[in-house]
């Protein structure tokens, strides 16, 4: 049997919900907050997204699904690397939760990856996904 451990990545953002959902949508901010990559999605339910990029060295494709939109407020996807050297079956993907929750002046951002085999797995995640909420945050209160 499969472990499914989550990775979850939280952060506080000065800046309305409005804003945040308008970083992580933007092709242009993604590509700064998402290691350079370029993303390819129209945003709608069913429909495919894909994210373009060269990471040490090597051009990939991850690919994956729109599940959920609800704008301003949750963004559900699911996502399949290449580079994890695994095979493109259902069992290697993750679906990506990002979750914004609005606190008065201030938006709680959370991103959930699931499927993680282990806790390490999730723990490697959670870190780059700690970096990456980083830089929205970034991005969202210039």
């Amino acid at each position: 049997m499969t472990e499914n451990y989550v990775a979850t990545s939280s952060i506080t953002i000065a800046a309305p919900q409005e804003r945040v959902w308008a970083v992580l949508t933007d092709p242009g901010s993604i590509k700064e907050f998402m290691f350079g990559t370029d993303v390819e999605t129209d945003w709608s339910v069913g429909s495919p997204i894909t994210w373009r990029g060269v990471w040490e060295g090597k051009p990939y494709a991850d690919t994956g699904v729109i599940l959920e939109v609800e704008p301003g407020r949750r963004l559900v996807n699911t996502h399949f690397s290449p580079l994890s050297g695994q095979e493109d079956v259902p069992e290697n993907r993750h679906t990506l939760t990002w979750t914004l929750d609005d606190e008065g002046d201030t938006t709680l951002l959370t991103l959930s990856q699931d499927n993680n085999p282990s806790v390490e797995a999730a723990q490697h995640s959670k870190g780059m996904w700690d970096s990456l909420v980083t830089n929205v945050k970034l991005i969202a209160e210039r």
